[in-house]
Order: structure tokens, then C-alpha cells, then sequence
């Protein structure tokens, strides 16, 4: 028995011997050269997160010019009048590069367009525009009156209706009345005393019939006779006839030179304006040809000055390839107007409005011109003689007011 039990014993023994030296044998491989341990993965560098774009609303408006005055110009570029329109911006065009002027940034709006010159109105008030220039006809000045006098913005209309300026309207037209007044002045201290008067039917008719009778009236002298036309056949005939019944010795025919053209050669077969001087308005200047038609030979009529109109004509010409509308210099004038005042105007502030009732008024190519308080432009008219087939100045312009 007892030899049964230490048979086992020594066969554990044996194989623990085999396990020891299989150890050591394991340890020394390993201390026969160095232990390889790879390298660890760099870790990866977080980027910087990129900046989110700012988003912008959208809108319609012009970017806004923080270095220059906006000026919205309301003048028709499509219809009827777009030729009037164009004519009126070129010319600012011309005056901003005449004047050298980088202070002025001008935007032209179509008050032909859809929504007329209200909506022009309102997108040149969005767009930033501190002043407006124009529009150019009555109705479209009382569409745009109200909108701007609410942006207590200022209005520099080239109508001539004297029953839309005021409350921040203010109009550059030539006013009939002025040049009425200033011709039948004329006729008065050149001897005559009994005048009498042609006028159209109408609006413009029945002020222009109310300026001359008081003019007359002042100056010392006696409407004698009095008609008006309209547009049927025969009726300026008609008129004409009642007028020559009795003699005068000057007679105003308001309206355009074409109407005169037509009269006088009917006048002249009557006996009271047989030998009767002929006398005009403002409205004959706008007729480049006035002085080529012999009929008008010995005719006075008053107009802002021409001299300056002649070299602008030139010029407007030569860079635009066509001739200006006579009217066109209201445009550069307001311009001109403009950059005098920007001098003392910041940039982005309300538009300095009291500047513009100044007493000395401003100088331009229609010569002196002043705004009242009602908003009208009192204006320095010369007096003009057609005589040889031009026309002759025969009563200058004064370069500035008295008062």
C-alpha cells in the first residue's frame, strides 16, 4: 500500500521540474533583446469652427450712401413726355459734371411707371432720398405733395401751377403771371397805354387774363377789349374780330408762339389791330424758331434770359447727340441749387428747407430766381424783340433782385 502512494508523488514532481525550466527558458528569450511596443495614434486636432455667414433681410432699397446726399429725381422716362423726362435728366447729368461735384448722388424715378408718381414718390423716399426734384406736371405734384411732406422731405417741382406749391412744394416753372407783368411794364414806359388781350380758354387762360388785367391796371393803363378762343374752327377768328372793332395800341395774345403765328395775320385785317404791337409770353421762348417767322416781326415778349441757353445747348448737344427742350435747364438749375447747399448740409440729415427762401435767391442758366414763402420762384424775365428774323433783347434781365 504504501508503496502505491509514492509512485504519484514523484510523477508531480517531475513535471514541475519541466515547468520551471520551460520558464526560465521563456525568460531568457525575453531578455535576449528589447521589447517592440508600437506607437500609440495621434490624436486628432479639432478644427476651429468656421463662422456662420450673418444673414442679411432682402429688400429692394439702393445701399445706402453715407457719404454723399441722396436725390431722387421724379420725371417721366416712359409715355408721352419721356423725351421732356430724358431731356430734364441729362441735364442734371450735365450739371453734376460741370460743377465737379462728388457730394450729390441723384436717382431718377419714372412717374410714368405703374402707380404713377405717387409710387415713384414713395420708392424714392425708401431708397433714402432726402430732396426731390420734380415731377414735372401739376397732377403729378399733388400725387407726390403729401407723401413727401410727411417724410418732411422738400419738393422742387418744374410745374408752373401756382395751386400746388406751398407746405414744402416749391416750384421752378416759369409763372405766366411774371412774364406778363414784365412785358406789359415794358409796353407801359415804352408810351403805351390802351392794350388789349387774346387769351385761350382755360385754366391757364383765365390766370393769365387775371395777371394782365391787373398789371395793366397798375402800371397806369386801360384793357380796352378782351376775348378768348378755344379750339373750334373759327373761333379765334371770331375773336379776333370782336377785339378789332375798336383800336388799342398793344395786344398780349397768352398761349404758345404758335397760336400767335396764327392771329396776327388776321389781326392785321382788322382796323383796331392794324398797326397794334404785338405782345407775348413766357411760353413763346419754348419755341427755338419764334424769331423766324416774319408775322411776329416788332413782337415783345418776356422770358427767362437766353444767352446762357445758348452755351448749354451747345454742350447738352454734344455730349447727348440731340437738342435739349428748353425747358430741360429747370433741371441743371435745381442741380446748381443743390450743390450750393449741400455745402452746409451733412450728409444724411433732413435737407436744410429754410435755406431755400434765402432773400439773395440763386443764380442759374435762367438767370436770378428766388422761392417766396409761398413757394413760388420769382424769377429776373428779360424782354425780348423779334427783328430780323432772330430775336434781340431789348430790355436785359436785372443779375439779381432790388429787395
Amino acid at each position: 500500500m504504501a508503496e502505491g502512494a509514492t509512485k504519484p508523488q514523484r510523477g508531480v514532481l517531475h513535471a514541475l521540474r519541466w515547468a520551471a525550466l520551460g520558464a526560465a527558458m521563456f525568460l531568457a528569450s525575453c531578455a535576449s533583446g528589447p521589447r517592440v511596443v508600437p506607437p500609440a495614434p495621434p490624436r486628432p486636432v479639432p478644427e476651429a469652427p468656421k463662422p456662420k455667414p450673418v444673414e442679411r433681410p432682402l429688400t429692394a432699397a439702393l445701399p445706402q450712401d453715407v457719404e454723399r446726399h441722396r436725390v431722387a429725381l421724379l420725371v417721366p422716362l416712359s409715355g408721352p413726355n419721356a423725351a421732356v423726362g430724358r431731356s430734364l435728366q441729362n441735364a442734371t447729368q450735365l450739371a453734376i459734371l460741370d460743377t465737379k461735384s462728388d457730394m450729390i448722388r441723384i436717382t431718377t424715378y419714372d412717374t410714368a411707371g405703374q402707380g404713377g408718381a405717387a409710387v415713384a414718390a414713395q420708392q424714392a423716399i425708401s431708397d433714402g432720398n432726402r430732396l426731390i426734384l420734380g415731377p414735372l406736371l401739376a397732377e403729378e405734384a399733388r400725387a407726390v405733395a403729401p407723401i413727401a411732406r410727411q417724410a418732411h422731405i422738400p419738393v422742387l417741382s418744374f410745374s408752373n401751377d401756382t395751386s400746388v406749391a406751398g407746405a414744402g412744394t416749391y416750384l421752378l416753372g416759369y409763372n405766366p403771371a411774371q412774364s406778363i407783368e414784365r412785358v406789359v411794364q415794358y409796353a407801359r414806359t415804352s408810351g403805351v397805354t390802351q392794350f388789349a388781350g387774346l387769351m385761350p380758354v382755360g385754366l391757364y387762360g383765365e390766370r393769365s387774363s387775371t395777371a394782365f388785367l391787373r398789371t395793366v391796371e397798375a402800371a397806369g393803363g386801360t384793357v380796352v377789349a378782351m376775348e378768348s378762343y378755344d379750339g373750334r374752327a373759327g373761333s379765334m377768328t371770331a375773336a379776333i374780330n370782336k377785339l378789332g372793332r375798336q383800336p388799342f395800341q398793344a395786344v398780349l395774345i397768352a398761349g404758345s408762339g404758335g397760336s400767335a403765328v396764327t392771329a396776327v395775320p388776321i389781326l392785321r385785317k382788322t382796323a383796331g389791330g392794324k398797326a397794334a404791337r404785338v405782345l407775348g409770353t413766357d411760353q413763346w421762348n419754348l419755341d427755338s424758331g419764334i424769331g423766324a417767322n416774319p408775322a411776329l416781326t416788332g413782337a415783345w415778349y418776356a422770358s427767362v434770359p437766353n444767352a446762357l441757353y445758348r452755351q448749354y445747348a451747345t454742350k447738352y448737344r454734344a455730349r447727348f447727340g440731340v437738342a435739349p427742350y428748353r425747358l430741360s435747364t429747370m433741371g441743371y438749375d435745381a442741380v446748381l441749387l443743390t450743390v450750393r447747399i449741400a455745402r452746409e448740409w451733412e450728409p444724411g440729415t433732413i435737407f436744410p428747407e429754410r435755406r431755400l427762401t434765402e432773400r439773395d435767391g440763386f443764380a442759374g442758366l435762367d438767370g436770378a430766381f428766388r422761392f417766396g414763402r409761398d413757394g413760388i420762384a420769382e424769377r429776373a424775365f428779360e424782354v425780348q424783340e423779334i427783328r430780323g428774323g432772330t430775336t434781340v433783347t431789348v430790355s436785359p434781365a436785372p443779375a439779381k433782385f432790388a429787395d
